[in-house]
C-alpha cells in the first residue's frame, strides 16, 4: 500500500508541476525530496535512486544532455524535416506574433488581453467620418453606380481625389491623411454600408499597393515623385500580382523581367525587358501607375553572378509603350474597376524597381510584410460594414413586415436567422477592431490577418444569405430600393480575393500559425539551419527540451481541464462571461497538445494533410474570435444590454471549436492516437451546445427594437436620412411604425373590431371619425403607412429599361386593338 501511495504521490506531483509549467530544476528538486521522504519510510530503495539519477543527471547537466541526447536528435531532426522554400521562409519571417501566440501556448493571459488599449479615433479622423464620408455617401447612388453606369460617377471620383480618400495610408509629409489602421477600418465600414463598389475602390489603394510599398521600400526619389501625386489623386495606382497560372499560389508567377541593355530616352542603359499577363487587378482599367510583381532574371550576368534574382516589384507608368491596360472584368454584377493587364517585352530602366536596383529579388518579402497589414484591414472591414448594415436593415424589416397578422420577426424560424446575423455583426466588429488595433500597436499580424479575412468574409456571406431568406421576394427583385441583392451577388468576390478562402483555411491559418505561434517550433527550425554545429546544438537543445516540457505540460493541462470541464480554471471575471474564459483555457490547452501530437506523428506530412491543418486552424480561429468578443464587451464597459449578443457569439464560436476538435479526432490518421486522445480530451463527451432558442429570441428582440445595444451594432454605419440611403429610410420607417402601434391599438379598441395592420391612412380616418385620436396622431399613422409601403414594396420597370442593348428592340406604338 505504501508503494502505491508513493507512486500516486509521484504522479500527482508531476501532474501539478507540469500543469503550472514548473522549471526542470523545480521538478528535479521536488521529486528528489519525495524520494527522500519515501526512503526514510523504507518505501523505496537504492534502485529507485539509481533510476532517478539516470534520468535526472543527463537532463540537468547541459554538457551531458547536449552530447548524448541533443546532438543525435538534431541529426535525426534534420533528416525528417522537409526543406522550406525561400518563399515559405519569407512568408513566415514577414509577420509578427501577437495575442494569437498566447492562445496557441495553452495558457492565455486574460489580463494581458484586456490591457491592450481600446482603439480610438483622433479628432481629425472622427471629423473625416462625420464630414467628408457623410458628404461622399450623400452623392453616391448605388443603383446608378451598379446598374446604369457600371462605375462610380465622375463626380464621385473627383470627390475621392479632392478629399484624400486614396491617401489614408500616405504620410502627411507627402500630403496624405496618415490615418491609423482603425480609422481606415471605420471609413471602409461606413462606405460599405451604402456601396460595395465605393468601398472596394477606396480600399485597394490603401491596402497592398504602390503607396504602401513606396513608403516602406521606395527610394527617396520614388517617394518624392509618386507619393504626393498619389495623395492628390493625380495618379491612380493598382498592383498586378495574380496571373492565370498563379492565383492563390502567388509565388509561382510566370511573369518575367530579363536584365538586358536597351535604348531609353536616346541612350543605351541596363534595364529590364518585362513580359506579363495579369488578371483580377482592381483599379487596373483606370490606373495611371502599375505596380508589377515578376521574376527577375539576369542571364548575362549584367548585375552580378546570380542568374535568378527572384520575385521583384516595380512601378510602371501605364503610359509606357507596350503596356496593355484598360479592359475590364465584370465581377458578379458588382462593377468595381477590375481588369487584366499585359505587356510583351516592355523595356524599362532598373530605377523602376521599387527601392531601386538593390531591391531586385526582394519582392516576395516586401509583399508578405505589407500583405499581412492590408489583408487585416480592407476585406475584414468591408465585410464588417456589410454585416452590420444587413443586421440593421433585416431587423427593421422583420419588425415592419407582417404576415399572419404579426411581425415576421416574432416567428421562431425568423428569430433563428436574425440571431445569427446579429451575433455575426457583433463578432465582426469585435474581431476587426481588435485586429486593426494590433496594427496600430506596431504588429504585422500575418496569422490574425488570415483569420479575420477568412472568417469575416465567410460570416458576411452567411449573414447576407440569411438576410435574403428573411426578405424573400423583397430581396430577390433588383432595383433602387433593394439593399441586399448586390451584397448577395458580390459575396463570392470577397471569398475569392486576397487568398481564396479554401486555401486560407486549409493551409495559411494553421500553416503559418503552427510555426509563428508555437513557442519552440520556429526556434527548432532556425537552430537546425545554423552552420556552426556547436551553436546549432546549443540552440536546438534549448528549443527541444523547452518543447518537451511544453508538451508534457499541455498533456496534463488538457487532461485536468477535460476531467473538470474547466470548472476550476482561471477567469478574470466571475459574471456570466466566466465560463467562456474557462472554456477557452481548456481548448487552448487542447490546441497546443493536438498541435504537438499532429506534428510529432505526421512530421512534414502535416503540410499535405490539409483537413487536419484546417481543423487546427479552426480551433485557433474560434479562440481568437471569442477573445475579441469578450475584449469588445469589456472595452465597452460590460453593458448588460449587450450580454445576450455576447453570449450568443461566444457559444457559437466555442461550439464550432468543439466540432473542429471532434472531427479532427474522428479523422486522425493514426486511429489509435485519435481514439486515445478522444477519451482524454472528451472524458464526459461533447459538453458544449449551440446557442439556445431562448438566446436566439433575446438577440432577435434586440435586432428589432431601438435600444442602446442595437445602436452599438450600428457603429460606423451610414444612417443619414436622405432619398438614396435605404438604411436611413427604413430606420425612420421602423421608428414611425413603433410610434403608430399604440395609436392603432387605440382605434382598434374604440372600433371594437380586429383591423389588419395596413392601410393605416384609412385607420387614421376611422380614428378621427370615432373621435379617439387627434389630427397629430392621425398624421403619425399616415407617415407610418408611407414608410411601411416603402419598406415592403419592390421595384418594377418598363421592359425596355432592363435591356442592356436597347437597339436590339424595335419599339413601336401599339395599335388600339393590340393594346386592348
Amino acid at each position: 500500500m505504501d508503494v502505491l501511495i508513493f507512486w500516486v504521490a509521484l504522479l500527482g506531483t508531476v501532474a501539478v508541476l507540469a500543469y503550472h509549467r514548473a522549471s526542470l530544476t523545480m521538478f528535479t528538486a521536488l521529486i528528489a525530496a519525495l524520494l527522500a521522504v519515501a526512503s526514510f519510510t523504507d518505501t523505496v530503495g537504492l534502485v529507485s535512486w539509481i533510476l532517478f539519477l539516470i534520468v535526472a543527471l543527463p537532463l540537468n547537466v547541459a554538457s551531458i544532455r547536449q552530447q548524448y541526447l541533443t546532438k543525435p536528435l538534431l541529426k535525426i531532426y534534420r533528416k525528417i524535416m522537409p526543406e522550406m522554400s525561400t518563399t515559405e521562409k519569407e512568408a513566415i519571417d514577414a509577420g509578427t506574433t501577437w495575442w494569437e501566440g498566447d492562445l496557441f501556448r495553452g495558457t492565455p493571459d486574460w489580463h494581458k488581453l484586456h490591457n491592450y488599449p481600446k482603439p480610438r479615433l483622433s479628432a481629425e479622423e472622427q471629423a473625416f467620418l462625420d464630414g467628408p464620408c457623410e458628404e461622399l455617401l450623400a452623392i453616391v447612388d448605388d443603383w446608378h453606380t451598379t446598374h446604369e453606369r457600371a462605375d462610380l460617377s465622375p463626380e464621385v471620383y473627383q470627390y475621392l481625389k479632392d478629399h484624400g480618400f486614396f491617401a489614408m495610408i500616405i504620410k502627411k509629409q507627402y500630403g496624405g491623411l496618415e490615418f491609423s489602421a482603425y480609422a481606415q477600418s471605420c471609413v471602409l465600414q461606413k462606405l460599405t454600408s451604402k456601396s460595395m463598389v465605393l468601398s472596394s475602390v477606396v480600399g485597394v489603394p490603401n491596402s497592398l499597393g504602390p503607396g504602401e510599398l513606396l513608403q516602406h521600400y521606395g527610394t527617396k526619389e520614388q517617394q518624392d515623385h509618386y507619393l504626393p501625386r498619389l495623395a492628390k489623386g493625380l495618379e491612380i495606382p493598382c498592383f498586378a500580382l495574380t496571373s492565370p497560372e498563379a492565383g492563390s499560389d502567388a509565388g509561382a508567377i510566370p511573369d518575367v523581367g530579363i536584365v538586358c541593355k536597351g535604348q531609353w530616352e536616346g541612350q543605351e542603359i541596363i534595364g529590364m525587358r518585362l513580359t506579363w499577363n495579369k488578371r483580377y487587378i482592381t483599379l487596373a482599367p483606370i490606373a495611371t501607375v502599375l505596380g508589377l510583381a515578376f521574376k527577375m532574371q539576369d542571364p548575362d550576368g549584367l548585375l552580378g553572378d546570380t542568374k535568378d534574382l527572384g520575385i521583384t516589384c516595380a512601378l510602371i507608368p501605364a503610359s509606357t509603350p507596350g503596356v496593355k491596360i484598360g479592359r475590364r472584368h465584370f465581377p458578379l454584377n458588382v462593377p468595381f474597376q477590375n481588369g487584366p493587364t499585359q505587356g510583351e517585352e516592355v523595356f524599362v530602366p532598373l530605377d523602376y524597381i521599387i527601392g531601386g536596383p538593390k531591391m531586385a529579388g526582394q519582392g516576395w518579402r516586401m509583399l508578405m510584410e505589407c500583405l499581412s497589414i492590408g489583408r487585416a484591414i480592407t476585406l475584414p472591414s468591408n465585410s464588417t460594414g456589410g454585416i452590420k448594415a444587413a443586421a440593421l436593415l433585416t431587423g427593421a424589416y422583420a419588425r415592419i413586415r407582417r404576415q399572419f397578422k404579426l411581425p415576421i420577426g416574432k416567428m421562431e424560424g425568423i428569430e433563428e436567422a436574425l440571431a445569427r446575423i446579429g451575433g455575426y455583426a457583433y463578432m465582426a466588429e469585435a474581431s476587426t477592431t481588435m485586429s486593426v488595433g494590433s496594427i496600430d500597436l506596431g504588429e504585422k499580424p500575418s496569422v490574425i490577418s488570415a483569420i479575420t479575412k477568412f472568417h469575416m468574409t465567410e460570416r458576411m456571406r452567411q449573414a447576407i444569405i440569411d438576410a435574403m431568406d428573411i426578405h424573400g421576394g423583397k430581396g430577390i427583385c433588383m432595383g433602387p430600393t433593394n439593399y441586399l441583392a448586390r451584397g448577395y451577388q458580390g459575396a463570392p468576390v470577397a471569398i475569392t480575393v486576397e487568398g481564396a478562402n479554401i486555401l486560407t483555411r486549409n493551409m495559411i491559418i494553421y500553416g503559418q500559425g503552427a510555426i509563428r505561434c508555437h513557442p519552440f517550433v520556429l526556434a527548432e527550425l532556425q537552430a537546425a539551419g545554423l552552420e556552426d554545429e556547436r551553436a546549432a546544438v546549443t540552440a536546438f537543445d534549448r528549443a527541444l527540451f523547452g518543447h518537451i516540457g511544453f508538451s508534457i505540460s499541455n498533456f496534463f493541462r488538457a487532461l485536468w481541464l477535460g476531467l473538470s470541464n474547466s470548472a476550476f480554471s482561471a477567469s478574470p471575471y466571475s459574471d456570466a462571461t466566466a465560463k467562456y474564459y474557462k472554456q477557452m483555457n481548456r481548448y487552448s490547452a487542447a490546441l497546443a497538445l493536438m498541435s504537438d501530437v499532429a506534428m510529432g506523428t505526421m512530421g512534414g506530412d502535416l503540410k499535405r494533410r490539409e483537413r487536419i491543418s484546417a481543423r487546427l486552424g479552426d480551433m485557433l480561429s474560434m479562440l481568437y474570435l471569442t477573445s475579441a468578443v469578450l475584449k469588445r464587451f469589456n472595452d465597452d464597459g460590460r453593458p448588460a444590454q449587450d450580454l445576450p449578443i455576447v453570449q450568443w457569439a461566444c457559444e457559437d464560436n466555442m461550439y464550432k471549436a468543439q466540432v473542429a476538435l471532434d472531427e479532427m479526432l474522428d479523422n486522425f490518421p493514426n486511429r489509435i492516437v485519435g481514439s486515445v486522445l478522444g477519451k482524454l480530451l472528451f472524458p464526459w463527451g461533447r459538453t458544449l451546445r449551440k446557442p439556445s432558442d431562448q438566446l436566439d429570441h433575446q438577440v432577435s428582440r434586440i435586432m428589432q427594437t431601438p435600444c442602446e445595444a442595437r445602436s452599438r451594432l450600428a457603429t460606423n454605419v451610414y444612417l443619414t436620412l436622405e432619398p438614396n440611403n435605404q438604411i436611413g429610410l427604413i430606420e425612420k420607417a421602423l421608428a414611425d411604425i413603433l410610434a403608430a402601434e399604440p395609436i392603432f391599438d387605440k382605434v382598434v379598441h374604440a372600433a371594437n373590431k380586429r383591423l389588419p395592420f395596413f392601410r393605416l391612412n384609412e385607420v387614421a380616418d376611422l380614428g378621427l371619425e370615432l373621435g379617439v385620436i387627434t389630427e397629430a396622431e392621425a398624421q403619425k399613422l399616415r407617415v407610418a403607412e408611407q414608410g411601411r409601403l416603402h419598406t415592403i414594396n419592390v421595384d418594377d420597370f418598363d421592359p425596355l429599361e432592363l435591356a442592356a442593348d436597347k437597339s436590339l428592340f424595335d419599339i413601336k406604338p401599339k395599335a388600339k386593338s393590340e393594346a386592348a
